[in-house]
């Protein structure tokens, strides 16, 4: 047995391992070690906490997921006021001029007094945050607010990983951190790509989607959010040794573990200043957040200090942004891409226009309900703008130049790529083709979900191979997969003769299948793998399936409108039935007679929750011999949960099942409810 000590050594060691690991992949950009490696470090750290909760401590990486909402966001009066900066009006290079020749006056020098040292810094589009840390840790984080009082967000910061929960180095006994919380142009794009996928509200720039994401109630939701941190100066401190040069005290915060941009330079006077302003609008477009400017900064802080304030704003400093990045052109036509999904997206065909350093000729306008918010019209002279720099976005029409011959966009009833009805679900804003297993367009997607592992079981076939497959023209549906021969495949790159056997051999193997596998490889929207198998068992047979109705369809458990509209309107369209038949035709098939009903209703209505390693049965065996009995299968723990069955290794679900005061079995009371090998199961239910 491993003594306390030496149980709290390891988590001490685990904690700095993974602290600075967390650094190297979050701040540096530089991974020390593979994901798996971390997991597996992260996950002897949970369970040592979880053994040994006297050691559990705030600072912890595995206290950086999102907790329980709380009720509202507290206020914060900051220690030294979080001040804005002016913005100067001029954003030519003159600006420089500007602010040095202020400075210049403010500090009564003349031109025989030499050049002032300034710092450059880049200026982000994000929000403001102030981090206070005591004795090293972080205890509370705070939005600037007015200036005089923000509000509490520690409990959504916390989730950002770029942020130390425990400063390196050897840190004062308190300092308050400040920068900027903004999110990567890329994770932006994914994040709202995810939303439209799901119906959801389009967020309009990163800073919009950043600033939400802190000032949510639910850290969990701002968990899921992908943010980032730059840190720029600071407020209260005790402890600290203040150095002499605003780069100075960037250096000390970057050796304490904190994110600083490393896009800054030490200038002699606005010459300097001048060049790294023209260097940044250079590299704008390639950096990968957003900027609206750079900012110059008195670099001694005894000049700061001379210098003071004015009207709430430093003297010392000053925003030079750089000009608006928007243009007015033609709006020509409105056209449809189809995703991988189905998913039909509006796209505004522009007259070619110089925008943003780069000529844009097109944008996307992400769904119907976008284009009537903005009240776009074909034909409009709009307003377009490089959104993030990157992103070209039509803002609004012009609605004064209308002329009266503009038209306006009706979404297609079919699909632009293969003719199969597009549908809208009531709740979604979102329109998609209905032809899943024909459109040429959802072609690779359907192939690989086809294949996976849960549905037909073709092992070997994935993306790299069926991108071949299909840009080579050699599979259009998945009927075509049971057409390949050998020789087709060993020309392919990377596949051998060996290989391309293999492959055969694994599609000839999923000829076999069951009906509940079939249905789940169809990929019918909202018809996942718990459904397909309720609907296998309810009708049956392949055909009584294909000829119910929403009415019908009804009628199997948790089937509702929703989902039988989109199984009638998937079987109802003629190219996915005529691929069906070419499944059938190339030998697909099943043994009926097992989808006829469950193996008994001994669990009929009751809901169990699997958790940790259960001796023999595999995590899928376990869930499908429960629902074989007439239960159902939950993810996680709730008071409508009956059973929770707990293997090895069970974690949070256990105890909240505990708490609830949920029954718990092991693999043998499992066993016992089934009434499956009851000679050997104990009552083990607590």
């Amino acid at each position: 047995m491993v003594n306390t000590l030496s149980v709290s050594e390891r988590v001490a060691q685990l904690r700095e391992s993974l602290a600075r690991h967390n650094h190297a992949y979050y701040v540096l950009d530089a991974p020390t070690i593979p994901d798996a490696e971390y997991d597996r470090l992260f996950a002897e750290l949970q369970s040592l906490e979880q053994a040994h909760p006297e050691l559990l401590s705030a600072d912890s990486p595995t206290q950086r997921v999102g907790g329980a909402p709380i009720p509202e966001l507290v206020p914060v009066r900051h220690a030294v006021p979080m001040l804005s900066i002016r913005t100067e009006t001029d954003t030519t290079e003159q600006g420089v001029f500007n602010f040095d020749t202020r400075v210049r006056n403010a500090l009564g020098l003349v031109a025989d007094d030499g050049p002032i040292e300034y710092l450059g810094e880049l200026k982000f589009d994000g929000l403001a945050i102030s981090l206070r840390y005591e004795r090293g840790l972080l205890v509370r984080a705070a939005t600037r607010g007015d200036g005089e009082t923000g509000e509490d967000v520690t409990h959504n910061v916390r989730t950002i990983r770029q942020i130390p929960l425990k400063l390196g180095g050897h840190p004062p006994g308190l300092i308050e951190i400040r920068g900027e919380i903004y999110m990567r142009r890329d994770r932006f794009e994914a994040l709202n790509q995810a939303q439209r996928e799901r119906g959801e509200k389009i967020f309009v720039n990163p800073r919009n989607a950043a600033a939400g994401a802190v000032r949510q109630l639910d850290p969990r939701i701002s968990a899921r959010r992908p943010l980032s941190f730059f840190a720029y100066g600071i407020g209260d401190y005790a402890g600290f040794d203040l150095p002499e040069t605003q780069a100075g005290l960037l250096d000390a915060m970057g050796a304490f573990g904190v994110p600083v941009c490393e896009h800054r330079v030490v200038a002699e006077g606005p010459q300097g200043l001048v060049a790294f302003h023209a260097h940044i609008a250079g590299l704008r477009n390639t950096l990968p957040y957003d900027i609206d400017g750079v900012v110059y900064k008195v670099n001694r802080v005894s000049l700061q200090r001379t210098l003071g304030f004015v009207s709430r704003e430093p003297r010392w400093a000053v925003a030079h942004k750089y000009p608006a990045q928007e243009e007015l052109t033609e709006l020509i036509d409105i056209e449809i891409q189809v995703g991988r999904t189905g998913a039909l997206t509006p796209v505004a065909r522009l007259r070619p226009v110089f925008v943003g350093g780069v000529t844009v000729t097109n944008a996307t306008l992400h769904n119907e309900d976008e284009i009537r918010r903005k009240g776009l019209l074909i034909g409009d002279q709009v307003i377009v703008r490089r959104a993030g720099d990157v992103i070209p976005e039509v803002v609004a029409p012009v609605v004064e130049r209308r002329t009266g011959a503009e038209r306006s966009f009706v979404m297609p009833a079919a699909c632009p790529v293969c003719g199969s009805h597009a549908v809208r679900a009531e709740d979604e804003a979102v329109t998609r083709c209905t032809g899943g297993l024909f459109c040429p367009a959802q072609r690779k997607q359907a192939l690989l979900h086809f294949a996976s592992r849960r549905a037909m079981d073709i092992e070997g076939l994935g993306d790299r191979l069926v991108e071949q497959l299909v840009d080579g023209a050699i599979v259009k549906t998945p009927a075509d997969l049971y057409r390949l021969g050998i020789l087709a495949l060993a020309n392919l790159e990377r596949m051998g003769e060996r290989s391309a056997a293999n492959l055969l051999a694994a599609i000839e193997k999923s000829r076999h299948t069951t009906l509940a596998r079939f249905i789940f490889a169809l990929g019918i929207r909202n018809v996942g793998e718990t459904t397909a198998r309720d609907l296998a068992r309810h009708f049956g047979n392949l055909d009584a399936l294909m000829t119910a109705d929403e009415g019908a369809l009804q009628e199997v458990r948790d089937v509702g409108p929703v989902v039988a509209r989109s199984i009638v309107e998937f079987l109802s369209e003629a190219h996915n039935r005529e691929v069906i038949e070419q499944l059938r035709a190339a030998g697909v098939q099943w043994d009926e007679s097992e989808s006829l009903a469950p193996a008994s209703d001994r669990l009929a209505g009751l809901t169990l929750v699997l958790t940790g390693t259960l001796p023999s049965l595999s995590r899928e065996e376990a869930k499908a011999m429960i629902e074989s009995h007439g239960g159902k299968v939950s993810g996680s723990v709730s008071k409508k949960t009956d059973y929770v069955v707990a293997g090895s290794d069970a974690g949070s679900k256990l105890a909240k099942a505990e708490a609830l005061g949920v029954k718990v079995v092991d693999e043998a009371g499992l066993l016992v409810l089934l009434g499956e090998s009851p000679e050997t199961a104990q009552n083990n239910t607590e």
